[in-house]
């Protein structure tokens, strides 16, 4: 695997996630209270995610913001 395609891949994994908690977050303006902690438990994991590999990246000398942490 090419540094390219590595970073490429690591980019649309991260575009993904963010898209997701933000389409979680819009869906949650609109939700029923009952499905609030379905979509709390949701974002919850997303940021738990993207915890691990802001940990990861430091731990392996990665600036997480140089690669969109």
């Amino acid at each position: 695997m090419q540094v390219q395609q590595l970073e490429e891949f690591i980019q649309d994994v991260l575009i993904s996630i963010h898209a997701n908690i933000r389409d979680l977050e819009e869906k949650r303006t609109f939700a029923d209270p009952e499905e609030h902690d379905y979509i709390d438990g949701r974002l919850f994991s997303y940021g738990e995610m993207l915890a691990i590999l802001r940990a990861s990246a430091r731990d392996t000398g990665i600036d997480p913001k140089a690669i969109g942490l």
